[in-house]
């Protein structure tokens, strides 16, 4: 099945990795949203667990192994151009934990970096991320529930 133009929906996966406070972003090489920094992550592999496939996609993308804590958020994303669907993705976005690996860009990924919460989170945004609001959305879902998690278990 084709990227562009396709016939059905993708189904992808995207990672919301939270480290230290941090959350782990990357600048895509390829469109959609080409130059923009997005989550990790990609589409699933035929036969491939989405819990799987984020691992997949996160090492292939960062050079970083992850642990899926939990499913974030399940959306759309769909680009038309014109009256055309030109990509349509739906993504299961899930918040990560560092298990090991060395940060590094790799396969579609120009660059990474890890982002402090007042560079995704400013109103407006800083322009140097190019950040799409979705995945701000998406990022702040992730890190408040980290946070949770965290104030949670220092509770104990």
């Amino acid at each position: 099945m084709h990227r562009e133009f396709p016939e059905a929906p993708r189904v992808a996966v995207g990672a919301v990795v939270v480290d230290e406070g941090r959350v782990l972003l990357v600048r895509r090489g390829s469109e959609p949203l080409k130059g923009h920094w997005s989550l990790p992550g990609g589409l699933l592999e035929v036969g491939e667990a989405l819990s799987a496939g984020v691992v997949r996609e996160v090492r292939e993308e960062t050079g970083l192994t992850v642990e899926p804590v939990e499913l974030i958020e399940l959306l759309d994303r769909i680009h038309r151009e014109g009256e055309r669907v030109r990509y349509h993705y739906v993504i299961a976005d899930y918040l990560c934990r560092v298990a090991g690996g060395a940060l590094k860009a790799a396969s579609d990924a120009d660059a990474v970096r890890w982002v402090q919460r007042a560079e995704w989170n400013s109103h407006p945004p800083r322009r140097t991320l190019r950040l799409d609001p979705v995945t701000v959305r998406v990022i702040e879902s992730g890190w408040q529930r980290a946070r949770a998690i965290e104030q949670k278990g220092e509770g104990r």
